[in-house]
């Protein structure tokens, strides 16, 4: 890929000039790129700081990106895509065991991964605001007949885990069940693993939190007294992966943390001060660069860079969240299953770039984790 408007600039440590291209100002930071890291706590945005803040060694940041081609693995028969100006992100977080994600993530290296966190992200036409839908990887769905990225064809199932989309066929059949239970097209795919988002909190220098109550849980290797915390990466994984530490133990109650954290880490980012701190920002732009997946759109530094500069004003305060509508399975407790009245409104307002009503939500089923965390 051609580098002709990077910058040649030194990698951190090392001695010598750098030098900008003539006549460009580097701008200060945009509060839309602090909103997509934060609205991918897998660390999308995260990319997108590294890319935009660094400039320097391209290559090696653009070659540690990995992109699936979701476009060619799904073909035509998808919803339309929107021409409103909006845009719909699907952002998953893998619960993969390979390699050293199985000593973070427990559980045996069987070769295969789940979707142990979806969210769909709704930006708004203006770029000024969204809205995150986090899908319960329990919840039970018909799966569409998909096929990966290698080609290869996965009959349709019914009454199966939402979860089991992504660990039959990745990223393409997560995407197609999720565009088959909204109606929806997703614009962009975004993906990090235990591993990744681990460093990537650490390479942050850990995020600030409060909890209310202790959550202890050794699964998750979490052990928390009430009050206020930094989370290291490893504490910050266990956070946002606990469903047994607090709470009722339901996947819903690990959706509350983890849109708790999202919001934690929002108003993290303005403190770390990365952006006078090139070493940091380096060490980060480099993890998040290979720990990330993406659509073959963004598979590059300077489409992540484009991505976020179309991103303008978005704050904590004009993100909202909410959980996708859905009930107890009265045959399995340990399940749900899709509200379909009630998400039908709430894929009604994104299709329509419109608020999520609060009829959506009211009367769903939710998890006992609300306001245990909240930012400091």
């Amino acid at each position: 890929m051609a580098a002709e408007s990077t910058p040649a600039i030194t990698e951190p440590g090392t001695s010598g000039p750098r030098r900008r291209g003539k006549g460009r100002r580097r701008k200060a930071p945009s509060t839309g790129r602090k909103a997509l890291r934060a609205t991918a706590w897998t660390a999308a945005g995260v990319v997108v700081l590294g890319g935009a803040g660094a400039g320097f060694v391209y290559f090696k940041l653009n070659g540690n990106l990995h992109s699936v081609d979701l476009n060619q693995a799904l073909g035509t028969d998808r919803p339309e895509k929107i021409d409103n100006g909006s845009e719909n992100i699907l952002v998953l977080g893998s619960d993969t065991r390979a390699g050293t994600n199985k000593k973070l993530g427990g559980g045996t290296d069987d070769g295969s991964a789940r979707s142990d966190t979806a969210m769909i992200v709704h930006v708004y036409e203006g770029h000024k605001r969204a809205s995150v839908v986090s899908i319960p990887r329990d919840t039970l769905v018909d799966r569409p007949e998909c096929t990966d990225t290698k080609g290869t064809a996965h009959p349709a199932a019914t009454g199966v885990m939402f979860n089991e989309s992504y660990s039959t066929g990745g990223a393409a059949c997560a995407v197609k069940t999720v565009e088959s239970i909204t109606g929806i097209r997703m614009d962009h795919y975004l993906e990090v693993d235990f591993q990744g988002f681990q460093q990537l909190i650490d390479d942050l220098g850990g995020v600030r939190i409060t909890t209310t109550k202790d959550i202890h849980d050794p699964q998750s290797h979490l052990d928390l007294k009430a009050g206020p915390h930094t989370l290291d990466g490893e504490q910050a994984l266990g956070l946002v992966r606990t469903r047994h530490g607090v709470g009722d133990g339901s996947d819903l109650g690990r959706i509350q943390l983890q849109q708790a954290f999202i919001k934690a880490l929002i108003d993290q980012v303005k403190h770390v001060g990365v952006f006078t701190n090139p070493k940091k920002l380096y060490d980060l732009a480099d993890t998040a660069t290979k720990a990330v997946t993406t659509d073959s759109e963004l598979g590059s530094v300077n489409s992540l860079i484009d991505f976020a500069g179309g991103l303008k004003g978005i704050g904590s305060s004009q993100m909202k969240m909410v959980t996708m509508p859905v009930q107890y399975d009265p045959a399995n407790p340990n399940r749900v299953l899709l509200d379909t009245a009630k998400a039908q409104l709430v894929w009604d307002a994104l299709r329509n770039d419109q608020e999520i009503p609060k009829a959506a939500t009211e009367g769903t089923a939710t998890g006992e984790a609300k306001d245990v965390v909240s930012a400091p």
